[in-house]
């Protein structure tokens, strides 16, 4: 290899290796959080999100507001332009109508200066619902006194022919979102996007939405933009622009709760201690007090009259922590305690953990149905658990306590996507063979009935109603879902699962 090459190839190494040192990047995503506060004072009023996941990084949890926002980066690359009612954000718009707007903060890395989440997605979000509040509301007021639809892409970041090509598509994309089941409240003022960067010299000002005539949604990439993604520090450290981004690289497990719990210990250890003082950190249990309903209420989904709800495992009235509870036999699956709480409760234990425990329930009448998952870890295509085992025992232990007027509520894990997809997917099942398409549970009048009953009840109602279920009808319960629960977002994985499980022949299932 000639000497150039090599010596290309060694600055390359050196520069990924920097890249990756969890000291640089600890300390670069300090600098940054003094950018987004020094945002979070100039706009003190308005509600600051971080954008799911790497937004988590630089927003304080005392500035943030309690409200999950996920603007994909994927739904604003080129060519791959998208509303996706899958990440519809609806929720957030009741927040930014109370408070007048909303500031979203991300970053991205090296080579661009704001993230295709804020620069593309973002705008396509307002752009879409400005046409949709015009399609479902051409007779108010503030529609027919011009009602801004326009498209507003970021300067510089976005060029005239790819936001033409976007122009494109927004009708088409606010008549989907007009034609699904989810219902928006009306806008006073039309959204539209602002741009703040760590280079903008002036922030943006404004007075209020009905002088301006927009309700300002005030994107941050919190990162400055460096050559080659590096820049030294006189501190002693190599700042990484979007150091946030891809923790599971560079992290050794540590998340944005963590950081920021333990943030000043983090900052102020040496090199050569940080390492350990991570492995520390992440191997100890997350300490916190006895949870009650009270506290922190299942989630219900309103579709459905909160006959269905979805909960964190945190959130059931247990006795100590998930951590330190009394181990489960892992050699019984499937274990149901005794049918006496007002509440019922389906508990998904993670699936990293191949020795599940849950904490012992505050008294025996926690009304529970236990499912370990580590069984879906055997390999990627292991889909008969689910279907032959998962699925069916969540739903005979929900037809069961719906049937007799006791809401049911499905708990996960917060750290397990995994769990979270198999806790969606249960949801979805339910909802589509139990539930009509207006939210209705079917034989609601059918209560006390015995095991032998119920099973051939259940039986005819998936021969009965697997016959009439769609693709679009499954996706509506999806909408049912997300509507209420938006933080959840299964993976396309999950939903053709889903698909299978309903629009399939149960011979399928064991060849799964």
């Amino acid at each position: 290899m000639p000497l150039s090459q090599l010596e290309d190839t060694n600055v390359l190494a050196y520069l990924r290796k920097e890249s990756l040192d969890i000291y640089n990047r600890l300390h670069s995503i300090n600098e940054d959080v003094h950018f987004v506060q020094l945002v979070h004072e100039t706009y003190p009023k308005i509600p600051l999100l971080p954008n799911l996941r790497c937004g988590a990084w630089y927003t304080a949890p005392n500035i943030a507001a309690n409200t999950p926002a996920y603007f994909k980066s994927t739904d604003g690359h080129f060519s791959n332009w998208n509303f996706n009612l899958r990440r519809a954000n609806l929720h957030l718009l009741p927040l930014v109508i109370q408070h007048n707007g909303m500031i979203l903060v991300d970053s991205t890395r090296s080579g661009k200066r704001i993230p295709d989440a804020l620069s593309k997605t973002v705008p396509i979000w307002c752009a879409v619902i400005n046409r949709a509040m015009v399609l479902l509301n051409p007779d108010l007021p503030q529609v027919n006194e011009g009602w801004d639809s326009s498209l507003y892409t970021a300067p510089g970041a976005v060029s005239a022919q790819e936001h033409h090509q976007i122009e494109i598509k927004l009708d088409g994309w606010a008549r989907a979102l007009v034609a699904s089941s989810f219902e928006l409240p009306v806008l006073p003022h039309p959204l539209r996007p602002f741009w703040i960067t760590p280079s903008t010299t002036t922030f943006p000002s404004f007075s209020s939405p009905a002088s301006d005539g927009f309700l300002p949604i005030i994107c941050v990439s919190a990162s400055k933009q460096v050559d080659q993604g590096t820049e030294r520090r006189a501190s002693g450290f190599a700042y990484i622009q979007g150091s946030g981004d891809d923790h599971e690289l560079w992290g050794m497990g540590l998340t944005p709760e963590l950081f920021w719990a333990h943030n000043v210990a983090l900052l102020s250890a040496d090199r050569s201690e940080l390492s350990e003082l991570v492995a520390k950190l992440v191997k100890q249990p997350m300490i916190s007090n006895s949870f009650s309903l009270s506290d922190y209420p299942p989630i219900p989904i309103s579709k459905v009259s909160g006959k269905l709800a979805m909960c964190w495992i945190s959130d059931i009235p247990l006795q100590g922590t998930l951590d330190g509870g009394v181990e489960i036999d892992c050699k019984a699956p499937l274990q149901t305690a005794p049918n006496t709480s007002t509440t019922a409760y389906i508990v998904l234990t993670p699936s990293q953990n191949s020795h599940p425990s849950l904490a012992t329930p505050r008294n025996n009448n926690v009304d529970w149905l236990y499912i370990p998952l580590h069984h879906e870890r055997k390999k990627k295509g292991d889909a008969p658990y689910l279907f032959t085992t998962i699925l069916p025992s969540s739903l005979a232990f929900i037809t069961s306590r719906l049937l007799t007027i006791k809401p049911v509520c499905v708990a996960i894990p917060k750290d397990d996507s995994e769990a979270r997809d198999v806790g969606v997917g249960i949801m979805l099942v339910v909802l589509q063979l139990l539930f009509d398409d207006h939210g209705e549970l079917l034989d609601e009048a059918s209560v006390q009935l015995g095991t032998l009953t119920l099973l051939l009840l259940l039986l005819s109602l998936i021969c009965r109603l697997a016959l009439i279920a769609t693709k679009q009808t499954i996706r509506t319960r999806l909408e049912w879902v997300i509507a209420s629960v938006p933080d959840v977002n299964p993976s396309r994985a999950m939903l053709k699962r889903v698909n299978e499980f309903l629009l399939s022949k149960p011979e399928f299932w064991r060849d799964g």
